[in-house]
């Protein structure tokens, strides 16, 4: 009997602690975490922020605790650490319980002592920027946009929750994203001198909320405005220059048909004067981060699409004084995700999907690239240390995220550029060890009848074989601009595994990871090599031994979810199919989802109705699952209305006596596109097992009790 792991019991698996958000203090000694853990209620995630030892010498230790949780750590020049958190200020003399406490900014001093509030504001303060040699930090705040200051956002709030208004103005597009409405409050920067820090005062400080802009009471900061109202910050990442004298943030403007898209730009921390870095009407600006000294801004470079054109993604530089943007590593067939400068200036350390993995990649200023890392996994929140050492947070399909050390310094003195090895990144003692796996992971490749090879992994049980085939579940990806290279917590294949399921996690056509061309022949075609791509590595999947090829399930979300409802109208091959948050009548998802331009820019009206899975529901003989939440905005649950009354009334299945069918509906009222409260994901999870084991291995089917 095969030893039990979190896998097979989803409250331990829910319970399991998750890491995010790295922070590295600039002189490199100190490493802090976000640690996201299950509270005792069972209801919701808290987090807390933990120490790590970068030289491996001590265990993780925890520097927060609190029931609101803290997140978003950051370094001060000093060594201090800061982050947010809605927790209650105990130095506040007439604080109060709030249904919704705002986030405030939060000072832990590196000498130890207790964390003390040094900034608040009427809505809450979040994105924390310190400055790496000056004391000098940035936050962001959302304030009403009749608002002067922060004294008047106060009022302003106050006076619509005494009339219990939270009706919204607009007079621009988007007006809601993901799973939130967008206004009427719009995000402003502030900045302060840390170095005009006092200590707080022994007796209780008064209410910061009464006079926020005003002269701080003693041990708070005086945030200074740098930016006024406007939409032009709804989305953005900012970057401080080293001296703390210049801002750098990617800035919103308007763009034809009711889109956007992002400049970079460059504001003076002393006089808020702004002025325009790099202005391109072809493209999209975003994560903008400075070298060392200061003189340039490292930012990616999305390229608007259009229906007969895929995105392209681009590291460039530009000067910070101003000047001619210029592209990096232009022969390079990757699309960059982040970037972080080497501590002399002279290259960056970029993270970069690949062939189902996420390495790093040493790219120098003349535009050379080499793999860094060569583990089976994916980097991210990557940071330097000033001796060249970099760190990471590192994840697969084989563990969850967890912190780690790379020998930069050893790598780039191997060898000259070009013949160095990638090396393998060292795990750093964590707060929790990576948990046990059910099963073993491989890789699978097939080749496509047009020559392509395709991809993916492959997650199976312990003791499949020959003799004990098991079922199949083909697991499709969203994005679709996407790649299975990581873990997930929303859609673990190991839980899956644990109850004696193999499951395929393929890389189709516009997957990312694979080159240009390789998401050029997916563009605008949907329905075209995805899905031959998927049929094909399905097909080698069940040609192994282990696979039982009569017994095969499709599933899929957002994307996937749309897969999986092409699949149902195509083909009757599986057994069942699963289709979370899932794109259904193209023609009435374009204009409904949360940000409209993005598919006016990816398919024209013809192109979505040949598209469209709605067109073949009288082909459906497949049992369905459905599942979508009411707050979800980016597949708007419109979708998954009108999908469930069509597979019922024109998919040719009889229903029950009672009106029931071999279909099923599972609808969160409260939740959105990922399902995100424990609660919930368990009964997520519950539901899709009975189905298959109804559907795969003819078991009664039995649904979770708390459903009725």
């Amino acid at each position: 009997m095969t030893e039990p792991t979190p896998f097979h019991d989803l409250d331990a698996y829910l319970a399991l602690p998750r890491l995010s958000g790295l922070a590295l203090s600039p002189d490199g000694r100190r490493l802090a975490v976000v640690v996201t853990t299950l509270n005792p209620e069972r209801t919701a995630y808290t987090t807390a922020l933990w120490e790590l030892d970068p030289t491996s010498e001590r265990p993780a230790r925890r520097l927060t605790r609190s029931a609101k949780g803290e997140s978003a750590a950051a370094f001060t020049a000093g060594g201090d650490l800061l982050f947010t958190s809605a927790r209650p200020d105990p130095d506040d003399g007439k604080a109060k319980t709030e249904e919704k406490p705002k986030a405030a900014l939060w000072l832990l001093p590196a000498a130890g002592g207790e964390a003390r509030v040094i900034a608040t504001a009427p809505g809450g303060l979040s994105g924390i920027i310190c400055a790496h040699s000056a004391d000098v930090v940035s936050v962001a705040a959302p304030v009403l946009p009749a608002a002067a200051d922060l004294a008047e956002d106060a009022s302003l709030r106050k006076a619509r929750g005494d009339a219990a208004v939270q009706a919204i103005l607009h007079s621009s597009y988007p007006v809601r994203s993901w799973d939130h409405d967008l206004g009427p409050d719009q995000p402003r920067r502030y900045v302060a001198e840390l170095s005009g820090l006092a200590d707080p005062p022994a007796t209780p400080l008064p209410n910061a909320e009464d006079a926020p802009d005003a002269d701080p009471a003693p041990g708070r900061l005086a945030l200074r405005q740098l930016t006024g109202a406007g939409r032009a910050l709804l989305s953005h990442t900012a970057a401080l220059s080293p001296d703390g004298v210049t801002l750098v943030t990617n800035w919103s403007v308007p763009a034809p048909g009711a889109a956007e898209r992002s400049m970079l730009v460059a504001i003076e921390v002393a006089t808020g004067e702004r002025r325009i870095l790099v202005d391109d009407p072809d493209a999209t600006l975003h994560g903008p981060v400075v070298s060392p000294d200061g003189t340039q801004v490292a930012f990616l470079r999305s390229t608007l699409t259009t229906p007969e054109r895929a995105p392209r993604e681009q590291l460039m530089v530009v000067p910070l004084a101003g000047g001619t943007p210029r592209q990096l590593a232009v022969d390079w067939d990757r699309w960059p995700t982040s970037a972080a400068w080497l501590p002399d200036g002279s290259a960056l350390l970029v993270t970069a999907d690949e062939n189902g993995r996420g390495p790093l990649f040493w790219v120098s200023l003349d535009g050379d690239v080499e793999r860094v890392t060569s583990d089976d996994a994916v980097f991210s929140d990557v940071r330097i240390a000033p001796d060249g050492t970099a760190y990471a947070l590192r994840a697969s399909y084989a563990a969850p995220a967890e912190p780690v050390r790379i020998d930069l310094p050893g790598f780039l003195a191997s060898g000259a550029p070009g013949t160095r090895k990638p090396l393998a990144a060292r795990a750093l003692p964590a707060p929790a060890a990576n948990p046990a796996l059910p099963g073993e992971l491989r890789e699978i490749e097939t080749t496509t009848d047009d020559g392509v090879g395709i991809r993916g992994w492959l997650a199976l049980p312990r003791g499949a074989s020959a003799d004990q085939p098991v079922p199949l579940l083909l697991w499709i990806h969203g994005g679709p601009l996407s790649s299975w290279n990581a873990w997930s917590w929303r859609w673990n294949p190991w839980l899956m595994v644990a109850q004696g399921y193999a499951v395929l996690l393929p890389d189709p056509a516009l997957s990312t990871g694979y080159g240009q061309d390789f998401v050029q022949r997916g563009w605008g075609r949907w329905g075209d090599r995805p899905y031959t791509d998927l049929m094909a590595i399905t097909d080698a999947a069940q040609a192994l031994a282990e696979i039982d090829q009569s017994r095969t399930a499709a599933m899929g979300g957002s994307f996937g979810g749309y897969m999986a409802n092409w699949i149902a109208g195509r083909t009757d091959r599986f057994a069942a199919i699963v289709t979370h948050a899932s794109l259904w009548a193209l023609d009435q998802f374009g204009p409904t989802t949360d940000y409209a331009y993005y598919w006016q820019r990816e398919m024209t009206t013809e192109m979505a109705l040949a598209n469209s899975p709605h067109r073949f529901v009288g082909e459906i003989r497949t049992p369905m699952l459905v599942i979508h939440g009411d707050r979800d905005y980016r597949v708007p649950i419109g979708e998954g209305l009108r999908l469930w009354y069509e597979l019922l009334t024109a998919s040719g299945r009889p229903a029950d006596d009672d009106g029931s069918t071999v279909h099923r509906f599972l609808y969160f009222p409260d939740e959105n596109h990922w399902v995100l409260t424990p609660q919930h994901a368990k009964v997520w999870y519950q539901t899709v097992l009975a189905f298959l084991g109804e559907h795969l291995r003819g078991e009664p089917a039995e649904y979770p009790k708390v459903l009725g």
